[in-house]
């Protein structure tokens, strides 16, 4: 299942005009609050598809039946740019375990990457609903490397992917690669990739933006 949250008309499509925005992109706090905020749309959708139960609460007045999660998801990041739609999904889902993934790009002198990954936190994923943010689905291979690796924690009823730019090319890798039951939910959708993998016209580095430049490795 792919998700556009901007095929619909709603403040998505503010805040991603406010992400790709070269100028506003400068205040990086601003940048890093609009992922924040689609991390928050993201999981209040994804809330939608969960399982719930009735339970009885006791108000002053008397009692009341509401409805509650049956089960907790996992949150996961890809670090480090993941971490502001994490904050967003961790707003609403309070009370989720976490997991932390360094995936990054290699990048080789001839102008080729591989991706590393180097650091996995994670609680058991058997049977559990995964949550994986990552800004950026460009090419798709740090997702299925990071979706294998997180396997020997279990195996997950269904992983949702949460991103703010995502690119065709990489959903149809995501597709093919990945052993998993997935949906991939995307602030919005754009067609071309460069060379060296970086998504068109997307909105450049998400992490340099949110945290300042790196040294390239």
């Amino acid at each position: 299942m792919i998700i556009n949250l901007s095929d619909t008309n709603s403040l998505v499509g503010e805040w991603m005009s406010e992400i790709r925005d070269e100028v506003i992109q400068c205040d990086r706090m601003r940048f890093r609050r609009n992922l924040e905020r689609l991390g928050e749309v993201a999981a209040y959708e994804i809330s939608k598809t969960l399982m719930y139960v009735d339970k009885e609460v006791e108000t002053p007045l008397g009692s009341a039946h509401v409805q509650v999660l049956k089960h907790q998801p996992v949150i996961g990041t890809i670090l480090r740019a993941g971490l502001a739609m994490h904050q967003g999904l961790v707003n609403y889902f309070d009370k989720a375990d976490h997991a932390f993934i360094s995936a990054y790009r290699k990048h080789n002198r001839d102008g080729t990457f591989e991706i590393r990954l180097e650091y996995v936190s994670c609680p058991p994923l058997d049977g559990k609903v995964l949550i994986l943010s990552d800004p950026m689905l460009a090419t798709g291979a740090s997702l299925v490397k990071t979706i294998e690796h997180l396997g020997e924690f279990g195996k997950p009823a269904h992983i949702h992917i949460v991103t703010a730019i995502a690119c065709t090319i990489g959903i149809e890798y995501v597709q093919r690669n990945a052993d998993a039951n997935i949906s991939i939910w995307a602030g919005d959708i754009d067609d071309e990739l460069t060379a060296k993998g970086y998504i068109v016209p997307g909105l450049g580095d998400a992490g340099d933006l949110a945290f300042g430049e790196k040294v390239q490795q």
